[in-house]
């Protein structure tokens, strides 16, 4: 599933000193690498040791540690978003969904220790590509439901929540037969079709 989210470099400020730039670029690669590590920590000190910088440096590239941790994070979700984007155009919004939500669990699963160390910080990027992904996958529901694959006596907010819900539960657990979180997936997704008349 990894290859469904390909990152992108963003381009260079051409306003930025060459070794601004550089450290900036070091200290981004560095908090992607421990954002890939099961359990990396997310701090000043861990991504400057992993840039090989020291950590007034890195919070200089960025202007302090909330943008660049925010930095680091929008640039781990900006194609998790895209390719939710990308599914609603090439299939059907029921496909799309199936096909989101199992690529999304197995890219929590990877990353979900991140936001256990983003509470209490400013992080606007992030939340902007978190309301966009929201919203993506509300168009999944909303297609689904129109379509007369997912029930509609549910609130699409209440559904949505359930499914978010079900999606980070299974993600954060331990998953012992391989599997398993296909049989969550397809159970949750079986008891949100229209009941039979």
């Amino acid at each position: 599933m990894e290859e469904a989210f390909q990152l992108s470099t963003p381009a260079p400020s051409p306003k930025r000193r060459a070794d601004a730039e550089r450290n900036r670029n070091l200290a981004l690669n560095a908090a992607m690498a421990l954002l890939a590590e099961p359990g990396g920590t997310l701090t000043v000190e861990a991504i400057a040791a992993r840039a090989g910088l020291g950590a007034a440096t890195v919070v200089r590239a960025f202007g302090g540690k909330d943008a660049l941790l925010d930095a680091a994070v929008a640039r781990l979700l900006g194609p998790v978003v895209q390719r939710a984007r990308d599914l609603l155009e090439q299939t059907s919004p029921y496909e799309a969904l199936d096909t989101f939500l199992r690529e999304l669990i197995a890219f929590q699963a990877r990353h979900h220790a991140v936001n256990d160390q983003l509470g209490g910080l400013d992080l606007p990027a992030t939340t902007a590509l978190r309301a966009d992904l929201l919203a993506a996958v509300e168009a999944m529901i909303d297609g689904a439901r129109r379509d007369g694959r997912i029930r509609t006596d549910l609130d699409l907010a209440v559904t949505t929540a359930l499914i978010g819900a079900t999606a980070l539960g299974v993600a954060r657990g331990e998953h012992p037969a391989p599997g398993l979180a296909d049989a969550y997936l397809t159970v949750l997704l079986d008891g949100l079709r229209p009941p039979a008349s």
